[in-house]
């Protein structure tokens, strides 16, 4: 297997494409040396170990599978130092578990328990989660493709010790972690700084694709922050800098060109949008008007593989506009099941529906034959045959999809439809 530096080189160079070492993928166990006292952890996020000289300190701790493998990494490099402190990036599970093994071995050794550092709004977060329970196993059902049986999302959180509202500085032992606020995937985001090391660790703020700006399940994100951040991070000179998903970035000109085209496009999305409401353009209408820029379309690190750029074009719609679309049927809308069986008798009933979707499908335009085959099952939620051409199509377009939320969406959609239902994760029957 190639080494962090060498992969990293690949990535960048195109020689491998981030569709073909997904940034939002687990990957090794043990742990990579980045630099002298710097351990780089790759589970689904990464988790970034730092000795201080007096203790470690962690750049996000990972995932609840992370914690035995991570513990055991950190251990086989520095078997005797304490871990001091952690930094989370934010709220997200997957940044967020690994202090765990850690406290329970500082109580055996009689070491100080470690301080856990993070935004003030973490605690509203974790308290959110714990109040959506169901619909946050729902959603990441659909959007990781998890078995709907096996998967539960988890009820206890560790919550900070220690928290700040713009900026905070500690220092231990000869380093300086200087923490930074910025509103981007999430309100409660922080990026760190660490200037003896030439290290910054922006969480998800940089995650090797198009920002996670948008995901259509989820709570509000903010592009034009998120890209205000980018810029500060770029004007630093970082000579190392470890995402928070995919493989670190070496070298100051690349990281600048990473930071701030990242910055350009999550800037143009918004600002086109701004463009087009300003106009009294639609959602629709703006939907399919706006562009990532085309110089910006080919970088190894904003492939859309996660993400899509529509959604990220809806975050920034209801973040300024709110969540009426601008079609005034939509204000106060009958049932969606009325609709559709209102639409499916006027088409002439459920054989006329089902054949011209898959004359849709057949022709390519499966967007279209999406929108048919919804209503089709909508209105005829027990019709065999609706069910078997809705797994087709949406079996079809989700292998069309480089976003891997897009495709999973769309897969768990063909998925149900093989178990004659609308969705696996919730009660869409009607």
């Amino acid at each position: 297997m190639a080494g962090i530096r060498e992969l990293a080189d690949q990535l960048w160079n195109g020689d491998l494409t981030t569709e073909e070492v997904h940034p939002i993928r687990g990957g090794m166990t043990g742990g990579e040396e980045l630099l002298d006292g710097v351990l780089y952890y790759k589970g689904i996020a990464s988790a970034t170990t730092i000795d201080t000289g007096d203790g470690l300190v962690m750049l996000d701790t990972g995932a609840v599978n992370d914690t035995a493998n991570l513990h055991a990494g950190v251990r086989a490099w520095r078997p005797d130092a304490p871990l001091a402190a952690a930094v989370f990036s934010h709220h997200h599970v997957d940044h967020i578990f690994g202090v765990g093994p850690f406290e329970q071995e500082a109580r055996e050794r009689r070491w100080p328990s470690p301080l856990v550092y993070g935004h003030e709004d973490l605690e509203w977060n974790f308290d959110r989660y714990k109040k959506t329970n169901g619909w946050n196993r729902a959603i990441n059902v659909r959007q990781f493709a998890l078995p709907m049986d096996r998967f539960k999302w988890q009820e206890e959180y560790r919550y900070p010790d220690v928290t700040y509202s713009r900026q905070l500085t500690f220092r231990r032992g000869q380093l300086t972690f200087e923490l930074r606020h910025a509103r981007g995937e999430t309100d409660d985001a922080t990026w760190t700084w660490v200037p003896e090391k030439r290290l910054l660790h922006p969480g998800d703020l940089f995650i090797w694709a198009v920002p996670n700006a948008g995901n259509p399940q989820k709570v509000q994100r903010y592009l034009g922050e998120w890209a205000a951040a980018l810029q500060q991070m770029a004007a630093l000179g970082a000579e190392v800098l470890v995402a928070g998903h995919g493989v670190p970035i070496f070298g100051a000109d690349r990281i600048r060109t990473a930071l701030t085209e990242t910055a350009e496009l999550l800037d143009s999305l918004e600002s086109q949008t701004l463009a087009l409401m300003n106009a009294g353009v639609p959602l629709d209408r703006i939907l399919h008007e706006v562009e990532v820029p085309a110089r910006l379309r080919d970088r190894p690190f904003l492939r859309p593989v996660y993400d899509h750029p529509q959604f990220l074009v809806r975050n920034v719609w209801r973040l300024f506009g709110g969540w009426y679309d601008g079609e005034p049927d939509n204000l106060l809308p009958a049932p969606r099941a009325e609709q559709a069986r209102e639409w499916v008798a006027l088409a002439g009933g459920l054989d006329a529906v089902l054949t011209r979707a898959a004359e849709l499908q057949r022709e390519g335009n499966l967007r279209l034959a999406c929108h048919l085959i919804e209503y089709a099952v909508i209105a005829e939620p027990g019709s065999a045959a609706a069910h078997e051409l809705r797994a087709e199509v949406y079996d079809a377009r989700s292998k069309l999809q480089v976003s891997s939320m897009a495709r999973n969406i769309m897969g768990h959609a063909a998925l149900a439809s093989r178990q004659g239902k609308r969705d696996l994760a919730g009660d869409y029957s009607q």
